[in-house]
């Protein structure tokens, strides 16, 4: 191993990827551990180069109870199936993974431009749709409900500010046209950040929530942040679903829609909740003025799980 190249992981991190590196890789030479993201006590995610190419390891942050307990069961089929990079080397009690290292562009240069992108995108969640199914977790409503109950209680926001969300999800619940007996494989998180290019084709990564769940809600992920517009939305809903949606489906994908905004706000507003706030806020409205805070996106997200209206895509 290069010299000093641990001097480069949190300390916190060091023993457990260590332990990785010698199970992985042998006595093959280790040039050079590069960070890409990591903290002292989260997770930490290292490019290595070993044997003259480039790996990536992963070292999972805590475990959250929302976390698919099976999420390395989903990585190695969607590895298997060509649909995430190689995995070479797996410790789940450790929470490590190391995997192919993807040289990547960014997507808006996918040649073809959008229309292209979005039928790629098409195509690969039809890809994954269609493969093993694995072992199932909670219910993705459940789920939702459990997240934005979360959200109620940091006291982020005024008492009755979020009672019309409440009334909304529980009558959204009790329409939602979904049998999780014909649950699919899933990635419920295929947000841009998530969708690798690397000058050729498509990869998804990041697979810690990919659990059974109604396939539409991969495809709503897609609508608010990829094919925004009606003409890409119809891309998208064609390739995948191999012919135009009828109504049944667009209702019901209405549905998953709703569910995954109040998701997504949900996990916004965790987020934001860690920070402290001066007073609780009284209302959803946002200023222009302000930059888009995570925060701001989650409020936004909040107005569009109860309205419908248009949500700024997750950066």
């Amino acid at each position: 191993m290069a010299a000093g190249a641990l001097n480069a992981i949190p300390e916190a991190h060091r023993e457990t990827v260590q332990a990785a590196l010698a199970a992985c890789f042998g006595a093959m030479p280790i040039y050079a551990i590069t960070p890409i993201t990591a903290g002292a006590s989260a997770g930490a995610i290292l490019r290595i180069e070993a044997g003259g190419r480039r790996y990536l390891l992963r070292v999972e942050g805590p475990r959250s109870p929302l976390r698919y307990p099976h999420q390395y069961i989903s990585l190695r089929m969607a590895a298997e199936q060509g649909l995430a990079p190689k995995v070479h080397y797996v410790d789940e009690t450790a929470g490590v993974v190391v995997t192919d290292f993807i040289e990547t562009q960014p997507l808006h240069t996918y040649p073809g431009g959008m229309p292209a992108l979005v039928t790629a995108m098409g195509e690969l969640l039809r890809r994954l749709h269609e493969t093993p199914v694995v072992p199932s977790f909670v219910p993705y409503p459940e789920i939702v409900a459990r997240l934005f109950a979360h959200v109620r209680r940091t006291g982020l926001f005024a008492p009755g500010v979020l009672d019309p969300h409440l009334d909304h999800l529980e009558r959204l619940r009790a329409a939602y046209a979904w049998d999780p007996a014909h649950a699919v494989s899933c990635h419920n998180d295929c947000l841009p950040a998530n969708i690798l290019f690397d000058g050729k084709r498509l990869w998804l990564i990041d697979w810690e929530s990919a659990y059974p769940n109604d396939p539409l809600v991969d495809v709503a992920i897609q609508l608010d942040n990829l094919a925004r517009s009606p003409e890409l939305a119809g891309v998208l809903l064609r390739v995948w679903l191999g012919r135009t949606p009828d109504d049944t489906i667009l209702r019901r994908l209405a549905q998953a829609r709703a569910l995954n905004r109040l998701y997504y706000a949900g996990v916004l507003l965790s987020a934001s909740a860690t920070r402290p706030r001066a007073t609780p806020d009284d209302s959803l409205a946002v200023s222009t003025d302000e930059p888009m805070t995570g925060h701001m996106r989650g409020k936004l997200y909040l107005r569009g799980f109860l309205t419908g209206e248009t949500v700024p895509a997750i950066a």
